[in-house]
């Protein structure tokens, strides 16, 4: 058991019943989005695509600016005749001292949701959702992207098989139920994490199965973890999740399902001390 994760349970703890307090954080104030009609930022949009005219895009939708690096996001349309709703975007990060640019990642449906701490200490990190394809059963999955001080590049957060952290899947079970609840949430001191919980019920054939998951990051190397819970941390997740007061507006959803009614009169006993099985996993 990592000290780390002794110190989520007491987070959790903390933050059964609502703390009030400012969810969004301020943009870092060397970050500012490219202005494409004003000549001020002509030679930047130039110089981003000219870095990209190798690569197969239809438009450039969105340039950010920070330091040395720009987050840039393209969009490739199938067809003239194709919808808008179905484009592909692709995120990149281009230097903007070479002509270097690298693909972070890339989906369907892509939306900003703001800016958000998520490590004391550190400049607060735009978030997104996105989903990973159209007409098709599809996930969404949840992300950060912040400047890296020692590559020079934009990165995303909970990377893992070229995709982020799944929060919510519109694929539907053959039998039996899938409840799914997911919110990123405040912590006392200022930041925030996600939580999401899987709920697989069919009782025709095999018992209920969960599965809570808490996304945060590691203070002491600043790297990406995603622990899974059990037993009385996942039962505390759990009810986090289901208190949709203090969730992050537009990060949380399935607050209204069924199964989190038991959990909106329940009121935990102290625990000090969290589980000797559990383990945290940190991504790469």
């Amino acid at each position: 058991m990592s000290a780390s994760l002794g110190r989520l349970l007491i987070t959790i703890l903390a933050i059964n019943f609502l703390i009030v307090m400012p969810l969004r954080a301020q943009t870092p104030e060397a970050f500012r989005w490219v202005n494409f009609q004003s000549e001020t930022d002509a030679d930047i949009v130039s110089w981003v695509t000219h870095s990209m005219a190798k690569e197969k895009w239809t438009s450039i939708r969105e340039i950010g600016v920070q330091y040395d690096a720009a987050l840039v996001v393209t969009e490739k349309r199938s067809t003239t005749q194709s919808m808008p709703d179905d484009d592909i975007f692709t995120i990149w990060s281009a230097s903007l001292t070479s002509h270097d640019r690298k693909p972070i990642l890339s989906g369907t449906k892509l939306r900003f949701t703001g800016w958000l701490r998520f490590v004391n200490g550190h400049a607060s990190e735009i978030t997104a959702l996105y989903d990973d394809c159209t007409h098709c059963q599809a996930t969404t999955y949840f992300t950060t992207f912040h400047y890296d001080a020692a590559s020079h590049d934009f990165v995303a957060r909970w990377m893992k098989t070229g995709q982020a952290a799944p929060v919510w899947s519109s694929n539907t079970l053959a039998e039996g139920d899938w409840v799914q609840i997911y919110g990123v949430y405040p912590r006392p001191d200022g930041t925030v994490q996600l939580g999401t919980w899987s709920h697989f019920e069919d009782s025709a054939h095999k018992p209920q199965q969960d599965y809570v998951y808490l996304y945060s990051i590691e203070v002491s190397d600043v790297t990406e973890e995603a622990v899974p819970l059990t037993g009385k941390m996942a039962d505390l997740m759990k009810q986090r999740l289901c208190h949709a007061d203090g969730l992050v507006p537009g990060l949380a959803r399935g607050q209204d399902a069924p199964i989190c009614f038991r959990y909106h009169s329940y009121e935990p006993h102290p625990i000090t001390s969290p589980p000797a099985n559990n383990h945290g996993k940190a991504l790469p």
